[in-house]
């Protein structure tokens, strides 16, 4: 047979036979004296197995592995793994959907979404500040900090936001440091309303939320956080995180 009458008798194209042979799945023929490969009835029993073999879910490394007659494992073995495997699969989907299912029954969901069930509450529970470009931003944080943190620690933190903002004392304390915030947008670091938005920002955040072993001033993700603002926003945060580590409500340690 030639190559193209081995292809059609198994199903393949000519390329999915010439990319086993470059594997070593299927062994070359001998060629004719025209330079053209003789495939044989062998040939395409063995195309054909690495058919079945792939079209169950097996991946060509394990395939090698099942063809080779000195294989560590036998077909049963492979089988048994790619069953587990795709039930594995099976029920990460199941999980994926039941997730949808959560996001599609909340209805109108944040702009920073999808985000936890619970960041979501949260934020129901604040209040959208539509018009606050630093509440944004905070809500943004928040959901980057939902996604990479562990389980315990998105708990924790949620739970140390929610005590503090989802209540309407607390959500007007951070809806007025916002606009503190805001205000200082094309101000000098300099500016004496930095003091103000410092503090009414550590008034608004719980000391619990701050590492007990301190915060470390070059910490990459700070300085990434502090160069996302302008400048005397980002000098507020910083009088911020010393309040709120240092108990500085009087001042600024310099």
């Amino acid at each position: 047979m030639r190559i193209g009458e081995l292809a059609a008798a198994v199903g393949v194209t000519t390329r999915t036979v010439r990319h086993y042979h470059h594997l070593g799945l299927l062994p070359e023929p001998e060629r004719l004296g025209n330079g053209y490969r003789d495939y044989t009835l062998r040939h395409a029993v063995v195309l054909a197995r690495i058919r079945r073999l792939t079209e169950l879910g097996l991946g060509l490394a394990e395939v090698r592995d099942v063809l080779a007659e000195d294989a560590g494992k036998d077909l049963v073995e492979v089988l048994t793994e790619l069953d587990e495997d795709l039930a594995r699969q099976e029920a990460a989907i199941r999980e994926q959907r039941a997730r949808l299912r959560g996001l599609i029954q909340q209805g109108s969901l944040p702009a920073e979404g999808p985000v936890s069930p619970e960041l979501a509450a949260l934020f129901s529970a604040v209040g959208q500040v539509s018009d606050s470009p630093m509440a944004a931003k905070d809500r943004e944080i928040l959901a980057l900090i939902d996604t990479s943190a562990t389980p315990e620690a998105r708990e924790q933190l949620i739970g140390l936001v929610g005590s503090a903002f989802a209540t309407p004392d607390g959500a007007e304390r951070a809806h007025a440091a916002y606009a503190l915030l805001d205000a200082l947008a094309d101000a000098d670091p300099a500016d004496p309303r930095v003091d103000e938005a410092a503090r009414a920002l550590a008034d608004c955040l719980p000391r619990e939320l701050m590492p007990t072993a301190g915060i470390d001033p070059d910490d990459s993700f700070l300085r990434a956080l502090y160069a996302d603002f302008a400048p005397a926003q980002a000098e507020a945060i910083r009088r911020t995180l010393r309040i709120l580590t240092e108990g500085e409500k009087e001042g600024d340690k310099r």
